[in-house]
């Protein structure tokens, strides 16, 4: 299990990459532009990715989440919120490497935004947590595409034959 959350992690990474590198030619107006996606856009949907990623972090290493709701804002500042998603991306490896093998069977007990208690099972969750980063660097492509710019191919075949997994 580890092995398959550790390619994961990999490609997560890796496909923040190739994000980060198609929106650079996109000027500030469009990429703080509100095109109707439920953060905004570009700018409001990668704050997003940093708050949930943090949040999932601190559940999983049974901390106080470090924010109350979804909207915050953790930093207006393009190129600073780029390499804090980067840094994010990265410490999932360094979660999984440190996990015993008997933690992906167990049940994570967290507080939700919302204010809710649940038990849920890791796996999943952990599994939530890069299928959720797929999803919004979707929403993202789409932003992009409707733009006018090149999206980045992202799909987990290109990147497995590209890098060198853990598998």
């Amino acid at each position: 299990m580890r092995d398959y959350f550790l390619t994961l992690a990999s490609y997560h990474r890796w496909a923040y990459g190739k994000l980060f590198e198609s929106l650079k030619p996109l000027d500030d107006r469009d990429y703080r532009r509100d095109v109707g996606l439920p953060f905004g856009g570009i700018h409001g949907t990668l704050n997003h990715l940093l708050l949930v990623e943090r949040l999932w972090l601190a559940r999983f290493e049974n901390r106080t989440a470090p924010y109350k709701t979804l909207a915050e804002e953790i930093d207006p500042d393009r190129l600073s919120l780029v390499a804090d998603l980067e840094a994010q991306a990265a410490r999932w490896t360094d979660v999984l490497v440190g996990w015993p093998g008997e933690r992906f069977a167990a049940q994570l007990s967290y507080v939700t935004t919302e204010g809710d208690s649940r038990t849920l099972p890791v796996t999943p969750l952990f599994a939530h947590v890069f299928n959720h980063g797929t999803h919004h660097r979707g929403q993202i492509s789409a932003i992009i595409t409707r733009f006018g710019y090149d999206y980045p191919v992202m799909d987990l075949p290109y990147f497995l034959a590209e890098a060198e997994p853990v598998l």
